[in-house]
C-alpha cells in the first residue's frame, strides 16, 4: 500500500488555519453576530399569512367557544344550566372550506357561519391557532385559510413592510415558503417591562396594510432572560470541550487529548468564521450545529488516535512520522466514505428545506470538511509536534547524562 505523506502539509495547513482562525476573530470583534431572534430581547409575534375563510357567530344560549389544531374544529357549547355539548369537525371528513362551514352551521343550534373566500380551498389549509379558545358572540370570528395556488409571501417583503421602524426588526422564516409563516421580533429599547410591553398593534398594522394574516403568538422576551440564553449557550459549549478532554485523557495520553481538543476548537472558529462573515443569523440551531460538529469531528479523530496506536505497536521500529502517515492513509477509506454519505444527507436536507433548517443544513456541510481537515492536519499535527519536542528534551536530558550513569 502507497503511504501518503500527509505530514508534508503540517506546516502549510497550520498557517492556513491560522489565518481562517484569525479572519473569524477579527470578523466576529468587527461586526459580532448577526443575532437570530433566539438572542434579542424584545416583542416576539408568530404570524401566518392567509386568506379569511369564514365567518363564525352564534347567538345561541350559554357560551360557545372555537378551537383550531392540526386535525379539525373543535365547537364547545357550556352554559349555566349544564346543557351544551362539543362537537369536532375534522378536515379528514369535511375535505373543503365550504363543507366543514356548512357542517359547523348545521350541527349546533345558534351557530351561523358565512363563508368569505373560496369555498373549495382544501379545509386542511385552514390555519392552526395555538391562542386558545376564543367565546363566538355576534360579532363574527374569521377562520383563515392559506390559499392552495402555492403562492408565497417572501421574507424580503415582510422586511420590507416594517422597514419604517426605528428599533431593530428580525424576521425568520418558519417552515417552507408556501406555509407563509413568519415570527418577527421587534427589538427591546430598553425601557420597557413585561407589563407595559412594545407596540404589537403597530407590528400588525403595519402588515395588515399589505396582507390578511392570523397573529399565532405574541409575546414579551425580556433581556435578562435573552441575556441568560445567551450565557447558557456559552456555558454549553464550554462543557462540552471540558467532557470531550477528560475522556480523550482517559482514553489516550495528554497530547492525544489535547490535540483532539484543538481540532474541534479550530472547527468551532471556523463555523463562527464562517457564520459572521456570511452574515447568516446565529441562533439555537446555530447552537445544535456546532454542537453536532464538535462530535462528529471528536469521533473522526478517535478513530484515528486509535489506529496510530496500533500502529505504533505494530511497527514499533518505524519513526513517528511514519506511523502517522500510515495511520492515515489506511483509514482515508473510511474517513471519505462516512464523510461523504453524511454530506449527501445533508446536502438533501440543505436542497429541499429553507430558512433556519437550510442554515442548519449549510453549517453543517462547512462543519463537516472542517472536521475531516482538523483531524488529519490540526490534531494529528500537535501530536506530532509533541512527540518531535518530547525527543528532543530527551536527546538533550541523555547528552548532559555521563556515560558512566547511562550504562
Amino acid at each position: 500500500m502507497k503511504i501518503i505523506r500527509f505530514s508534508k502539509l503540517f506546516l502549510p495547513a497550520a498557517i492556513f488555519s491560522a489565518v481562517l482562525t484569525i479572519a473569524g476573530v477579527a470578523g466576529y470583534i468587527i461586526f459580532g453576530f448577526n443575532l437570530g431572534i433566539d438572542f434579542q430581547a424584545g416583542l416576539i409575534q408568530e404570524v401566518q399569512f392567509a386568506k379569511p375563510a369564514f365567518g363564525v357567530t352564534y347567538s345561541g344560549r350559554g357560551t360557545a367557544g372555537i378551537s383550531l389544531d392540526r386535525e379539525g374544529i373543535t365547537i364547545t357549547i357550556s352554559s349555566s344550566a349544564g346543557e351544551g355539548g362539543r362537537y369536532v369537525f375534522s378536515y379528514a371528513e369535511y375535505g373543503t372550506v365550504a363543507g366543514i362551514a356548512r357542517a359547523l352551521g348545521g350541527a349546533v343550534e345558534g351557530l351561523e357561519v358565512s363563508l368569505a373566500g373560496n369555498g373549495n380551498e382544501p379545509s386542511s389549509g385552514i390555519v392552526y391557532n395555538a391562542q386558545g379558545s376564543p367565546q363566538l358572540g355576534s360579532e363574527p370570528y374569521t377562520v383563515h385559510c392559506l390559499p392552495s395556488d402555492g403562492s408565497v409571501v417572501s421574507i424580503q417583503d415582510v422586511r420590507g413592510a416594517l422597514s419604517g421602524f426605528e428599533r431593530t426588526v428580525s424576521v425568520q422564516q418558519l417552515g417552507v415558503p408556501s406555509d407563509r409563516h413568519y415570527m418577527i421580533r421587534l427589538e427591546s429599547s430598553g425601557v420597557e417591562t413585561e407589563q407595559a410591553g412594545v407596540p404589537a398593534d403597530s407590528i400588525i398594522a403595519a402588515l395588515e396594510k399589505k396582507w390578511d394574516l392570523v397573529v399565532i403568538r405574541s409575546d414579551f422576551v425580556g433581556s435578562r432572560f435573552s441575556k441568560n440564553l445567551t450565557d447558557q449557550a456559552g456555558i454549553l459549549l464550554f462543557f462540552t470541550l471540558v467532557l470531550i478532554l477528560a475522556y480523550s485523557s482517559v482514553r489516550f495520553k495528554p497530547q492525544y487529548a489535547i490535540g483532539a481538543v484543538l481540532a474541534i476548537v479550530h472547527d468551532g472558529l471556523v463555523i463562527v468564521g464562517f457564520v459572521v462573515w456570511t452574515r447568516m443569523e446565529f441562533n439555537t440551531t446555530t447552537i445544535a450545529a456546532i454542537l453536532t460538529i464538535l462530535g462528529y469531528s471528536i469521533n473522526d479523530t478517535i478513530v484515528i488516535f486509535d489506529r496510530i496506536r496500533e500502529t505504533r505497536r505494530i511497527y514499533p521500529e518505524d519513526s513517528f512520522l511514519d506511523i502517522l502517515d500510515r495511520s492515515l492513509t489506511e483509514t482515508l477509506g473510511r474517513t471519505i466514505i462516512t464523510t461523504l454519505t453524511t454530506i449527501l444527507a445533508v446536502l438533501s436536507l440543505y436542497i429541499f428545506t429553507r430558512g433556519s433548517m437550510q442554515d442548519f443544513a449549510l453549517t453543517l456541510l462547512v462543519g463537516m470538511v472542517s472536521g475531516v481537515y482538523s483531524t488529519i492536519f490540526i490534531a494529528s499535527g500537535f501530536v506530532n509536534v509533541w512527540e518531535v519536542q518530547k525527543n528532543k528534551r530527551e536527546k538533550k536530558r541523555l547528552a548532559g547524562t555521563p556515560v558512566a550513569a547511562r550504562a
